[in-house]
């Protein structure tokens, strides 16, 4: 029985060769075999660079090599569900970036490909498995903050790059896409519900027609997902979780370093200044090796992945709902069913 999955990667994005890649490499249960370009020289100098025995000049080449098990898209998102359509279709199990598609009918067709074909195929949200947010989600559970009313977040950078697919909208660009997924995605997670109604308010870039400027509400019912993110402000992420008796503050939410510990901190609100909060430290950990380690577990177990499918469909209805709100100035209700 093997002990390890054998991964190819399709294309050589920064994410790909920068973050997770380097991170899977350092992985007990993940080995990195191929890497794919439409340019065989990029290809062969990303596999020079990071040791991996394989280059193709095409993503359909790695597809037909019989010695990968599982393939890793990080393509822009545009390109997504149509190359892991192809992966699966090569009974290739499928780790695709964020966000999954473009779409919640987009996201639907992935689900029936892989009903059919068996693989797996899972969303690499990596936060949604990093300690400091199971923690908090523990907490939560445990009543900790007491009854959890409000989670408010704010993601941004800076990025005026016209050429840079987070851009270009056809290549599904923009702030809501590319970083308003993630408080949408863990507002979820720690609500453990869906909204039933969401409403959004976008701001867009006069030349590249992006979303820029995103805040949005989510209504849960029993407490309001509220968060801005933007394309062109200054670099800053955090994430408030309020109850009833208490408030955590996660912060490095979302790009949480591989190389120093990470923290969050308990406030029982006695000191507004917030002096009063206790601060848990978690151990240094790249979360990009615990995705990919999690997604091998579950090839080589044939357990369930950690984000599974049906937690991208509930993503994208939000995204939907909330892309229509901007155009009807109204509260949407997503639909992911």
């Amino acid at each position: 029985m093997p002990t390890k999955i054998r991964w190819g990667v399709l294309g050589a994005a920064n994410i790909a060769t920068k973050k997770v890649i380097p991170a899977m490499q350092k992985g007990q249960f993940s080995t990195m075999v191929a890497i794919a370009s439409r340019d065989l020289n990029r290809a062969r100098r990303a596999a020079d660079d990071l040791g991996i025995e394989k280059a193709y000049g095409s993503y359909e080449e790695l597809l037909a090599d019989p010695d990968i098990d599982a393939v890793y898209n990080p393509l822009p998102n545009h390109l997504h569900v149509p190359w892991s359509i192809a992966a699966a279709e090569a009974r290739k199990h499928v780790l695709c970036e964020k966000p999954l598609s473009l779409n919640l009918l987009e996201a639907r067709k992935l689900v029936d490909v892989r009903d059919r074909t068996r693989v797996k195929i899972g969303e690499a949200f990596m936060v949604l498995t990093h300690p400091q947010w199971l923690r908090a989600r523990q907490l939560v559970n445990d009543g900790a903050i007491g009854e959890l009313r409000a989670i408010a977040g704010a993601f941004s950078y800076f990025n005026r790059d016209a050429s840079n697919i987070r851009n270009i909208p056809d290549y599904g660009g923009g702030g809501l896409m590319d970083i308003g997924c993630y408080p949408i995605t863990t507002s979820r997670f720690l609500f453990d519900r869906e909204p039933s109604r969401v409403v959004g308010l976008f701001d867009r870039d006069p030349d590249m027609n992006t979303d820029r400027l995103t805040s949005a509400l989510l209504d849960f019912g029993s407490g309001h997902g509220v968060f801005t993110c933007s394309t062109q402000l200054v670099p800053y992420q955090r994430m408030q979780i309020l109850g009833t008796t208490g408030r955590i503050e996660i912060e490095i939410p979302f790009n949480a370093p591989p190389d120093r510990p990470c923290r969050i901190y308990i406030d029982d609100g006695s000191d507004l200044s917030g002096r009063s909060a206790r601060v848990e430290e978690f151990a240094v950990c790249d979360q990009y090796t615990i995705q990919g380690d999690l997604f091998s577990q579950a090839i080589l177990n044939d357990g369930p992945v950690a984000v599974p499918l049906e937690n991208a469909l509930g993503n994208m209805a939000v995204i939907d709902a909330l892309f229509r709100s901007g155009k009807t100035s109204r509260w949407e209700t997503p639909a992911a069913s």
